[in-house]
């Protein structure tokens, strides 16, 4: 018979959560430096405004902006609110 994966203690579910949480920041982190190397080779050196927005941004958000670069023609055309 095979355990369920649920975690029992309080302290096994603090320490998924943060496994979880790590996780989720590591990919988002991923996602950032993968937009900022995309956007860098297509417009050249980014402005730091754009830098701090790609670092603030939300998982979503970047997914969006990486989708954007292969036919934006301006950096601003990727991180525009619209579309």
């Amino acid at each position: 018979m095979t355990e369920p994966k649920h975690p029992h203690t309080l302290a096994e579910r603090w320490k998924a959560e943060g496994k979880a949480e790590g996780k989720a920041e590591g990919k988002a982190e991923g996602k950032a430096e993968t937009l900022r190397k995309l956007l860098t080779l297509k417009f050249g050196e980014l402005p730091e405004a754009a830098s701090r927005r790609i670092a603030s941004a939300g998982e979503a958000e970047l997914d969006r902006w990486v989708e954007r670069v292969l036919t934006a023609d301006t950096l601003d055309s990727v991180m525009t609110a619209s579309g």
